[in-house]
């Protein structure tokens, strides 16, 4: 049996009449027949005695149809806790970010969440990327955000922004003189970058030419890329948002990277039954704030994300 059929002889026992409960039901009185009789074949019992006038229901139909209206309740009861849920923007909250996000993300939203949702307990954490998915699978946080794309058939991703790469210069180094710098000679300087970083600047990259950098820095804070370039030469990357974070004397080492240009996208991933919508869009509101609207997606900028 259905629901649907819950309904249907509810809708009879309410009006006590086939037809009458068949346009109420939006059916011809026909089809609510042979909907009724199928359920009544499935229980092997009559629900209702259609000799009688008006209809009546049957002494187990009358149990059948009390026991309907308190599963039809008990239904209304789960949809309404899940709207209530999906609308509510308070209780605990706990975002996971990649380092190189963290620093750009992690103050703004805690400005902002706390302004727009003071009813969120907002908690953040930095981790790895696989650290991140493998925390999201166990519900051990609610959203995390990271380079994209994700790929990944257990999480719904969000595309939040793209930036660009930038190459931060030593004054000793030859590149320094250049107002900027190909992806082909980049690649053939000494490289200060983290572990997996230039995987984030894609094939189109990568492909330019070998690969002859020498250093890594296992870790994850720009901010000590640069000084490690101030102090020992060289150059690293730096992703656009970051560029405000630098110090003003300092940006004059920065240089565009070109040929071609190289950029990634953030995005907000979410387990596939994760349900907290007006959550969900009270971070992307956030993120909203802090983001130039020239690098947001597009769907971002459109408006509310329904899930």
């Amino acid at each position: 049996m259905t629901l649907q059929q819950l309904r249907y002889i509810i809708a009879i026992d309410n009006y006590r009449h086939f037809g009458k409960a068949a346009e109420a039901c939006g059916l011809t009185q026909s089809t609510l027949s042979l909907m009724v009789k199928k359920m009544e074949e499935e229980l092997d019992v009559l629900l209702f005695d259609r000799n009688a006038h008006p209809v009546v229901a049957t002494p187990i139909g009358r149990k059948v149809i009390d026991q309907a209206k308190v599963v039809l309740y008990n239904v209304e009861q789960i949809s309404e806790m899940t709207r209530s849920e999906k609308e509510a923007v308070s209780g605990p909250l706990k975002i996971a970010l990649i380092s190189t996000v963290a620093p750009v993300l992690v103050s703004g939203l805690f400005k902002h969440i706390g302004e727009s949702a003071p009813s969120i307990s907002l908690k953040t954490e930095e981790m790895l990327t696989d650290t991140i998915k493998d925390k999201l699978r166990k519900t051990e946080v609610d959203m995390g955000i990271l380079t994209g794309p994700v790929q990944d058939v257990d999480f719904l991703e969000i595309p939040l922004y793209r930036e660009r790469f930038f190459a931060y210069i030593s004054e000793d180094n030859p590149a320094y003189s250049q107002e900027s710098i190909s992806t082909e000679t980049l690649l053939k300087h000494p490289l200060w970058i983290m572990r997996d970083g230039l995987g984030q600047l894609g094939p189109a990259v990568l492909n330019k030419g070998d690969i002859t950098f020498e250093h890594f820095y296992e870790g994850g804070r720009v901010g000590t890329l640069i000084q490690v370039v101030n102090n020992n030469g060289g150059i690293t990357i730096v992703p656009e948002t970051h560029i405000g974070l630098i110090m003003y004397s300092q940006q004059k080492n920065l240089r565009p990277i070109i040929d071609p240009v190289p950029s990634r996208t953030i995005s907000l991933i979410i387990r596939n039954d994760y349900i907290r919508e007006a959550v969900l869009n009270t971070v992307i509101d956030s993120v909203k704030r802090i983001i130039p609207e020239t690098m947001l997606e597009s769907a971002i900028r459109a408006g509310r994300v329904k899930l």
